[in-house]
């Protein structure tokens, strides 16, 4: 049975002085006057028909308050576990019941249950705080686009041949575990072999050839799996269903490495980037380049902020869209939110373009200013001259907060696997870094 809060706190919680100390406290102060969240966790925690019955779990409110701490500080579980176990502090803010210290696999099956909804609604409501206070609302706003990278490696088709061939090799032992009969060859270090032949083998003739030994151990290691996959003899069981479900997930995904990486080597055929599968173990991950910088792995991302700071609204993009295309939608979410549009808004020169200008107006948004005027004449985006100037300024302003959220709240390179994961790990940044600026605003 798991309870949605810890019912009888301990004397002993206390904060420290220290600035760390007193943040946490404002930010636990906050976290007690809108208990309405622990429902929304707690939803998250039951989804999967826990029983009410048995053993005690992790109160919802100290799977919040873990998460929250575990993000704001950028925590590793194992560091989580320590530092909830030894700073008087951190435990006062996680309100843990009396005598508690969750180990880190506790702490990864509770934190990574609650699903990026959850911390959109919980997001949402602490903006609502910040519109009360009177320290955002929602009048002025600026949109920008950024990239967080996926747990991914840098992507080859030959790597990815190898991660392919080592996978079916730990499925085929598996199976064999399980009971299988079939005969089949370890090829994992041929496959390794040929894969570090072909990164330092220079010539294109030369590494072709060493592609088309490397496609011929995968293809033989998949019939391998597929013989494992098709016999009659695996009796059925949980740890069977399991395997095969298994199997079924990485089927299509090495055949799309196969097929991509003979289109685009042997086949000399460009591959769209869209068609591209870039990592076997987090196959959602999408390739993006921002103008002509370096190419990244994961998602790209679409964030407004406000005058304060706060990140007052993001979209995880599918795909590699162009940031004009992106604008309206972030508004109409905007206007849907705060039930009025901005009064004044400032966007990158990607996002311009004289049909999102006049759709914009069209709405209410009386000052609209790109940061490059890409055609666009001044006196028809915004008033005049010095309100331009003064919402370029302001616009370069979201570049801090990106910088912040990526340096400070892991928005960087997401660490959790999956593409459900990926998007709770960014709403649960989002989320820390808005609560701690909220408590430095409202004390300021």
């Amino acid at each position: 049975m798991r309870q949605e809060r810890t019912v009888q706190s301990s004397v002993f919680d206390l904060f420290a002085r220290h600035e760390i100390g007193c943040e946490l406290k404002a930010m636990s102060q906050w976290l007690d006057e809108h208990r309405e969240l622990l429902s929304l966790v707690t939803r998250d925690l039951r989804r999967h028909g826990l029983k009410e019955t048995g053993r005690e779990g992790l109160p919802a409110e100290a799977v919040l308050r873990c998460a929250l701490l575990k993000q704001h500080r950028q925590l590793s579980y194992q560091e989580l576990a320590f530092h909830l176990e030894d700073s008087a502090s951190f435990r006062a803010f996680a309100r843990l019941p009396w005598g508690w210290s969750p180990k880190k696999s506790v702490l990864h099956k509770t934190i990574s249950a609650i699903r990026a909804p959850t911390w959109e609604e919980i997001n949402k409501v602490l903006l609502a705080s910040a519109r009360r206070e009177k320290l955002e609302s929602g009048k002025v706003v600026r949109v920008d686009s950024t990239v967080t990278a996926a747990l991914v490696h840098e992507p080859s088709d030959s790597s990815l041949l190898w991660d392919a061939v080592r996978v079916m090799v730990r499925l085929l032992q598996h199976a064999d575990a399980l009971g299988s009969a079939i005969p089949w060859h370890d090829h994992c270090r041929a496959a390794k072999k040929r894969s570090r032949a072909i990164e330092y083998t220079r010539g294109r003739p030369k590494r072709v050839r060493h592609y088309r030994e490397l496609l011929r151990i995968t293809r033989t290691t998949l019939g391998y799996l597929q013989q494992a996959a098709e016999q009659p003899t695996l009796a059925a069981s949980p740890a069977v269903e399991l395997w095969q479900a298994q199997v079924r997930h990485y089927w299509p995904l090495i055949e799309r490495i196969i097929a991509q990486t003979e289109r685009r080597v042997l086949a000399g055929e460009p591959v769209p980037a869209g068609e591209k599968l870039v990592s076997l173990f987090e196959p959602h991950a999408d390739i993006i380049v921002k103008g002509s910088r370096d190419v990244d792995y994961g998602h790209k991302i679409n964030l407004t902020t406000g005058r304060s700071g706060l990140i007052l609204d993001l979209v995880i993009e599918a795909g590699n869209p162009a940031d004009s295309e992106r604008l309206l939608l972030m508004l109409e979410r905007h206007i849907a939110f705060y039930g009025e549009p901005p009064r004044q808004a400032a966007a990158d020169g990607g996002y311009a373009s004289r049909a999102n200008l006049r759709q914009a107006k069209a709405w209410g948004v009386r000052d609209m200013a790109f940061h490059k005027k890409s055609a666009l004449r001044i006196e028809d985006m915004v008033s005049s001259r010095w309100v331009y100037r003064k919402l370029r300024n302001f616009r370069a302003g979201i570049e801090a907060s990106i910088s912040c959220l990526k340096r400070a709240y892991g928005l960087a390179r997401c660490t959790w696997r999956g593409l459900n994961h990926f998007k709770a790990y960014v709403w649960s940044s989002v989320v820390a870094y808005n609560l701690a600026l909220f408590t430095r605003l409202k004390s300021t």
